[in-house]
């Protein structure tokens, strides 16, 4: 009993080494540009933050935050952007300070109007942390995140984006629904177009766990097998990436890099030096969304 126990607890602490964030010599290189800094003469979105009790995710609560572009026409329907992990990825002073880049580039008209979503992983608490981030860890994150199932895309679906367009007008084209995340976060952005593709045709990946923790390593096998979903993917990897018991993150992204090729995917792969963390992914988000967004302007 003992011994199974001392395995579980090593097993707990290699699922959530993939949350944990951290540098490594060498992610120096990578460094943020102008369009992640603010400028003066562009116009800021208006960024709110809210909190949500799921019914499909059952006794869980979470924060999520929604971003809306100054040159937003309620008139119109906004392309839609979400991210897992959100936290992440609306910090801006952290690695991705995704809604200043949305104002740099949606200003200067490399980006369409895009209403961004972003969602952190529920607790299952009756009250949020304090503060939101990494830690406390969200204890249904690996379900959330690292399932293969549909599940996530319903939860997004049915609950989130009706909740968020109850106040803007969001589009229901799926070229124009973009889905993003890090580490688990990005797996399950696969998943959700994966599992979806009438509802979300674009992916952005940072150093994405497609490894072993619930499953995930087994895509590179079902795209070469299955016929080809109609989904734009970037992925972002880097070659100090983890390596353990769940699996060796930078084979595993270049394994997806190799089927989403062989299977003739729109695609692009940026193999970095980085470790797990979103250094590298942060320094290329506008080119990562430029790309990404190319047809939609």
């Amino acid at each position: 009993m003992r011994l199974f126990e001392s395995r579980l607890v090593v097993f707990s602490l290699l699922v959530s080494v993939t949350v944990v964030s951290f540098a490594r010599a060498g992610d120096e290189i990578y460094q943020l540009g102008k369009e992640s800094m603010p400028h003066e003469d562009v116009p800021k979105g208006q960024l709110t933050e809210h909190v949500w009790k799921s019914e499909l995710l059952p006794e869980t609560i979470r924060r999520y935050w929604v971003y809306v572009p100054s040159q937003y026409d309620a008139s119109r329907p906004a392309a839609v952007m979400v991210f897992q992990d959100g936290h992440a990825y609306v910090d801006q002073e952290g690695w991705f300070r995704t809604p200043v880049v949305f104002d740099n580039l949606i200003h200067a008209g490399e980006l369409p109007v895009i209403i961004g979503i972003f969602i952190d992983p529920g607790h299952k608490k009756e009250k949020l942390p304090e503060k939101a981030g990494w830690r406390p860890r969200a204890e249904n994150r690996d379900f959330e995140y690292d399932s293969m199932s549909s599940l996530y895309a319903q939860f997004l679906l049915e609950e989130i984006l009706p909740e968020v367009g109850q106040q803007y007008q969001l589009t229901e084209d799926p070229s124009q629904r973009a889905i993003c995340g890090i580490s688990s976060g990005g797996i399950c952005a696969w998943t959700v177009a994966w599992e979806r593709p009438d509802a979300f045709r674009k992916v952005l990946s940072h150093v994405g766990s497609f490894v072993n923790i619930r499953g995930g390593h087994v895509y590179p096998a079902l795209i070469r097998k299955s016929a080809p979903r109609p989904i734009r993917v970037f992925l972002q990897g880097g070659s100090e990436d983890l390596n353990n018991a769940h699996g060796n993150w930078p084979l595993a992204n270049q394994q997806m890099a190799s089927a989403l090729n062989f299977a003739d995917y729109d695609y692009r792969f940026e193999y970095g030096e980085g470790a797990h963390n979103g250094i590298h992914g942060g320094a290329i988000l506008p080119d990562s969304l430029r790309w990404l967004w190319r047809d939609e302007k």
